[in-house]
């Protein structure tokens, strides 16, 4: 069945186009906007403008088309948050892993965002972001920081990464790719 398997998918991704839409939120400062331009372009640039409101932005990867949110992440726009989450494919949430002083308030945030019901089974990919720094948190610590193994209603995985340095930023992309196959495929 495999093999059967494989040439129906490589024969839907000729006639098919896949989409998925998600949400990137974190704190501000986590590096949203960076992982949303290691994703379209493969490029990072040190003198990113913190994001005000929302950006939205769409990027192709083979046949899926992906519709970024890009959400800011300052006190006052987390409100929006739930809004901008609410029938998405999935939600991508940033944490800054060398910013220790933060991942309580990102713990916080974060479960109080997948607490809202209207958010209730959408999976969850969570990044620890900025790996390039020695005051990096492993993956294990920021697993156990921000409480992820008790988050329940809902798929959970955790990548960490460097936008600076790219590395994973393809794992993130697989994992994408592979979310959308469970969207509603829609003829070109």
């Amino acid at each position: 069945m495999g093999l059967l398997d494989s040439l129906l998918n490589w024969l839907r991704s000729l006639f098919f186009k896949q989409e998925m839409e998600l949400s990137l939120v974190g704190l501000q400062n986590a590096g949203k906007t960076s992982l949303v331009n290691s994703i379209a372009t493969g490029g990072y640039s040190e003198d990113m403008i913190p994001t005000v409101g929302f950006n939205m932005r769409k990027v192709t990867k083979g046949n899926v088309t992906i519709k970024l949110w890009d959400l800011g992440g300052q006190r006052r726009f987390r409100t929006m948050w739930e809004r901008y989450c609410r029938g998405v494919t999935a939600i991508l949430y940033v944490v800054d892993a060398a910013d220790r002083d933060s991942v309580p308030i990102s713990r916080s945030e974060l479960h109080d965002l997948v607490t809202k019901p209207s958010l209730s089974g959408i999976p969850l990919l969570v990044v620890g972001n900025k790996i390039d720094k020695s005051e990096a948190l492993s993956k294990q610590a920021l697993v156990d920081q921000l409480g992820l193994e008790s988050i329940a209603d809902r798929e959970v995985c955790c990548y960490m990464i460097s936008c600076k340095d790219s590395i994973n930023i393809g794992m993130v992309i697989d994992w994408l790719i592979k979310h959308s196959k469970t969207a509603n495929p829609s003829v070109v």
